[in-house]
């Protein structure tokens, strides 16, 4: 089983390589949404998206990320707080051509808007199983406790 700081280190990992989430405003009664994270190693704790201004989140909160590696092999919820963060060096260095396909007028479309998450605490789970494991679950066997993989609860996810 990993520890905590493994764990943390494979978030990171499994998040670069598909950076698929979910997220939503908490008490705002509406549905997660999905958008792509952007990545800046330079800031802890931390994922930018490239939204419109007129997008559901732009008035930001308290806030929960969903995550679920491509190999359905690690989970993650986050819980923080969203804003807007216009900030153009961020924007310019975040830049790329995947968003520029959804913003037609490039870093200065007037609905542009660089939305920043800030991490407080997640919990993540990450699915080590053995081969026996594995087995067990696939034709009804009993998962020991020390075969289901590893899990942490974090205040930070830096490394």
């Amino acid at each position: 089983m990993a520890d905590a700081q493994e764990i943390k280190q494979h978030f990171w990992k499994k998040l670069a390589d598909s950076p698929f989430v979910m997220i939503g405003l908490e008490g705002d009664g509406q549905h997660s949404e999905p958008l792509t994270a952007q990545l800046d190693e330079d800031q802890v704790d931390t994922l930018f998206f490239f939204i419109g201004k007129d997008n559901r989140l732009a008035s930001g909160g308290k806030a929960m990320v969903q995550f679920v590696a491509k190999g359905h092999d690690f989970f993650a919820c986050l819980s923080g707080n969203a804003r807007i963060d216009n900030d153009f060096a961020m924007i310019d260095k975040l830049w790329n051509k995947q968003v520029e396909a959804w913003f037609p007028g490039g870093k200065d479309d007037p609905n542009l808007a660089l939305l920043r998450f800030d991490i407080d605490d997640a919990e993540m789970w990450e699915t080590d199983m053995s081969l026996a494991g594995k087995v067990k679950m696939l034709f009804g066997g009993t998962i020991k406790s020390g075969d289901e993989g590893s899990h942490a609860k974090v205040g930070t996810t830096a490394a």
